[in-house]
């Protein structure tokens, strides 16, 4: 296995120009300098034909992707990018009272942010963004007991 210049770490592209270095001891095992921390590693399994590698590093399995060819060309036309919703409304998913609203008007909300909480057949459920927006209009208040349906906040 050949050592590469440039490899993704938490999200971010790393390159030997920004302290990034790999020494192979041999074509398992190798160590991996990084921010002047020093991690030991170990490839377990090399499935070339899925372009997955499972890797130990400081004694921590990880399953790790190889990047090939075709993943460069998705790259390259932004085709590797989540979409994003863009958040228009929240609508209550079943009839219930408002519990507690997290958010207020002016609020940017990111995905999986916490909204408000609904009580249903006895149950708390916390309703979470599936999209991105700034809250415009909060349309009930802690305490309503709303329909399904019913708009409960508008965004911008």
């Amino acid at each position: 296995m050949q050592s590469d210049s440039r490899w993704l770490l938490d999200g971010q592209e790393v390159q030997s120009s920004d302290g990034a270095f790999v020494k192979w001891y041999d074509h398992t095992y190798f160590l991996l300098l990084h921010k002047g921390k020093k991690f030991h590693g170990e490839i377990v399994k090399d499935d070339s034909e899925n372009n997955q590698l499972t890797i130990k590093i400081n004694h921590r399995v990880f399953q790790v992707k190889k990047r090939g060819e075709l993943d460069e060309l998705i790259a390259s036309l932004g085709l590797d990018v989540p979409k994003i919703k863009k958040l228009k409304e929240l609508t209550a998913p079943m009839p219930g009272r408002v519990l507690k609203i997290f958010v207020k008007e002016g609020d940017e909300i990111q995905i999986g942010d916490n909204v408000l909480s609904l009580e249903a057949m006895k149950m708390e459920n916390i309703l979470k963004a599936e999209g991105i927006g700034t809250v415009s209009k909060i349309c009930i208040a802690e305490g309503n007991v709303v329909d399904k349906g019913a708009v409960l906040i508008e965004f911008a």
